[in-house]
Order: C-alpha cells, then sequence, then structure tokens
C-alpha cells in the first residue's frame, strides 16, 4: 500500500527542517520512500520544488506514479478545466485511485503565497514513530493511501501501450 503525504506548512523554514525529518526517518527505517519534496510558494506566487533526486523513481513504477500525482497536484493548475484526452484519463484514474478534485483542492488550500508542504510518496510507514516524530513541526497533514494493484494499474497506464 503506498501512502502519499502532504504536510502544508506556514513557514518555509519549518517545511525544509521537516523535510529533514522525512530523510532521518528514511534512514531510522521508519519510512520507505518513493517520492519525497518540498513545493515552496514564494510571495509572487510562483511554486518552486525541491526534490530528494535519490529517492524519486526508484523504480519505473514508482517513478512513473510519483511524476503523475506530482505533476497533477502542484504543477498543471486548473486541470478541471483541460480537456486533452490523456489529461483526462489521467485525472479519472487519479480519482479512481482516492487523488479526487477534493483532495486536490484541500492540497492547493495549503499552499498559499510564503507557505510550503512537505510532500511523501512511501511503500511503509511506521504510523506512530512517524507520527512522533513530525509532531515538533506541526503543520496540517493530508493523506490518501494507492494500494499496490492500484499503483501498478496507475503505472502501466501511464506507460502507455507497448
Amino acid at each position: 500500500m503506498g501512502e502519499l503525504i502532504v504536510i502544508g506548512y506556514d513557514d518555509t523554514d519549518v517545511a525544509d527542517r521537516a523535510f529533514e525529518t522525512v530523510r532521518e526517518l528514511q534512514r531510522d527505517y521508519v519510512v520507505h520512500l518513493n517520492g519525497l519534496a518540498v513545493v515552496e510558494v514564494d510571495e509572487d506566487g510562483r511554486t518552486h520544488v525541491d526534490s530528494d533526486s535519490r529517492v524519486v523513481g526508484t523504480s519505473t513504477t514508482t517513478g512513473a506514479v510519483w511524476g503523475a500525482i506530482f505533476g497533477l497536484l502542484f504543477l498543471v493548475p486548473g486541470v478541471g478545466l483541460l480537456t486533452g484526452a490523456a489529461i483526462g484519463g489521467l485525472v479519472g484514474r487519479l480519482s479512481r485511485f482516492g487523488i479526487d478534485d477534493r483532495f486536490r483542492q484541500q492540497v492547493g488550500n495549503l499552499l498559499k503565497p510564503g507557505s510550503a508542504a512537505v510532500v511523501i510518496m512511501a511503500s511503509k510507514v511506521t504510523d506512530d514513530k512517524f507520527t512522533t516524530a513530525m509532531q515538533q513541526h506541526g503543520g496540517t497533514v493530508l493523506k490518501t493511501s494507492l494500494s499496490d494493484e492500484d499503483e501498478k494499474e496507475l503505472a502501466e497506464q501511464l506507460a502507455g501501450p507497448r
């Protein structure tokens, strides 16, 4: 089961510290990461992404899923207005897997100018230890899950016909 966790912060420095805590939790085997990034919105409303390239795309499957989810959450504003078949189909598949317009809107509401979010895609999380370690940073937590089968199916669909 894959977990998608987005933790929003009003302060970018706190988000950066939380990002480092997640990296430490991976080293301590509290979380097994498939993707990790900090998304910051500057005072002009521009989005900046700092991802841990050593984590993202550890396999073709997780790399494709991470890229699709991340792109639709942060890099494609107004996806609901897009009519392209590929984007529309992808949005539909993500909605079926729990990443629907409501979740995307909640993520968007976290990111105001001057704020940031830590975005985590994990295949394993030891919830009690993770929660305890992250409490020191506060923040607003949004979470959804992808089953292993859903993640595999989504990655296969993203790869297209062979």
